[in-house]
């Protein structure tokens, strides 16, 4: 099985491995106690906050560890708006954050802050402009991920940072993504990271909090981890999690190299082996291990199956593949195609036979789907029709619209229209994308009775 999910997390790394078995003889005691066996606890967390603040570029008691990512990023954002309560409630992040962060801001906002969301390109990334138009004299916190976890896409964290030093705004900045490739630039002000994302173990997260940024902890909190974070350390993982980060930095520009001229590989071949695809995600400001692309015509769970029978663990943003049936808020915020949706994020150490045998089995599986959901042939259909025609696909899914939009175009002449009625939210999304990837024009939305017609003329 070829695991290509490395965004989602990462096996235990070999040195963590050593590390977390190593610790469980020595890190069990209560590192408060001034008891031998808690002594040997407290030097072995103490290395650890050290190894990690190094591998962060801050100081060590800056750095605390806390119970997960998301945990870091909740606390981080909870804590930076209470200390800045005096300034106001305005929190700005972008559209395409992690769900952690877009969730503290719903927390935030029920609560009667203001939360205002910064637009991306169509490659993913934001802008210090756009962070910049949106910072006002009330804004008391603004976050932004180093990296896309759907895409890849790297955002420019050190501009942005700039920008709100400059207006007196701490900036968070979601590392989950990037950190074990190397630290991130610029003058931000607090960090979340999550150690399953470089190959620590899951259930340990770090947060930074910069000297002389205003942090209030919410919520009960003791005297351990700076009151930051409550709870008995986990000091075994703890230490693995330093180590392994330590160790995937150690490899990480040799490997980076390598997993870049894959990612390449995987761009190049996608785009000219399977018809009716786009690749998604900015093609150079981007981590090295990241390649996502959707596929027309295409359900995502159906592909995602086929891939796993065939030996490959991929993920999707497709609505298809989600319990809410609404399509990846990143892929949406983009203003790209969702459905068919594949994501591939190689780990450390992907082997080149295992991609190009991805390659191979790709076309086919996407073939199959295709044909299995009776979507229509790449040639384009010349007949001509009415000058209108309805169709009604009230109560299908993704990416049924799209299909049966594709069929029915050849049989209305250049200039006519067709109106899609349709209540699934991807097609909002999809429809448009595919007007674009067919060179057909997207006319807009239409009031319907029931759901929204959207309304395509034929050019070509």
């Amino acid at each position: 099985m070829s695991y290509f999910d490395a965004a989602s997390a990462v096996p235990l790394h070999p040195v963590a491995r050593q590390a977390l078995h190593a610790s469980l003889d020595e890190g069990w005691a209560d590192p408060a106690r001034l008891y031998r066996e808690g002594r040997r606890a407290r030097m072995l967390l103490d290395a650890a906050r050290e190894a990690a603040a190094e591998a962060v570029g801050c100081r060590a008691d800056e750095l605390v560890f806390t119970a997960s990512g998301t945990r870091a990023v909740h606390s981080g954002v909870a804590g930076a708006l209470a200390g800045r309560r005096r300034v106001g409630r305005h929190l700005i992040v972008s559209a395409v954050e992690h769900s952690s962060v877009l969730h503290a801001a719903e927390v935030h906002e029920a609560d009667g802050g203001a939360v205002s969301r910064v637009a991306v390109d169509r490659a993913g990334a934001v802008t210090a402009e756009g962070y910049a138009a949106a910072l006002r004299s009330d804004t008391a916190l603004a976050c932004l991920q180093s990296a896309n976890h759907e895409v890849g896409t790297v955002q420019p964290v050190a501009e942005v940072a700039e920008v709100c030093r400059a207006a007196g705004v701490p900036l968070l900045v979601d590392a989950a993504q990037s950190l074990g490739w190397g630290p991130v630039d610029g003058d931000w002000s607090l960090l979340a990271a999550s150690a399953h994302k470089w190959g620590g173990p899951s259930g340990v997260g770090l947060l930074v909090v910069r000297k002389g940024v205003r942090f209030a902890a919410q919520g009960p909190v003791d005297e351990r981890e700076s009151g930051r974070a409550a709870g008995f350390e986990n000091i075994p993982a703890i230490v693995a999690a330093a180590a392994s980060l330590r160790a995937v930095r150690a490899e990480a520009a040799e490997e980076a190299v390598r997993l870049r001229e894959l990612t390449e590989r995987i761009r190049a071949r996608v785009a000219g082996a399977v018809p009716d695809v786009e690749v998604v995600g900015d093609p150079g400001r981007r981590l090295p291990g990241i390649v996502t692309f959707s596929c027309l015509y295409v359900d995502g769970e159906a592909l995602l199956h086929e891939l796993d029978r065939a030996g490959f663990s991929v993920s999707s943003g497709s609505s298809c593949t989600s319990s809410t049936l609404t399509p990846s808020h990143v892929l949406k915020a983009m203003g790209v195609l969702s459905e068919g949706n594949v994501r591939v994020s190689l780990p450390m150490g992907a082997a080149q036979e295992d991609v190009e045998r991805f390659l191979d089995v790709l076309p086919g599986a996407v073939a199959g789907v295709r044909e299995k959901l009776g979507a229509p042939s790449p040639a384009p259909v010349t007949a001509a029709g009415a000058d209108v025609l309805v169709v009604d696909s009230l109560g299908k899914r993704c990416p049924i619209p799209v299909i049966e939009l594709a069929k029915v175009i050849g049989d209305v002449p250049v200039g006519g229209t067709v109106r899609v009625l349709s209540d699934d939210e991807a097609a909002r999304l999809d429809i448009p994308a595919w007007c674009e990837m067919r060179g057909q024009e997207y006319v807009g939305e239409e009031p319907a009775d029931r759901g929204v017609a959207y309304v395509v003329r034929r050019l070509a």
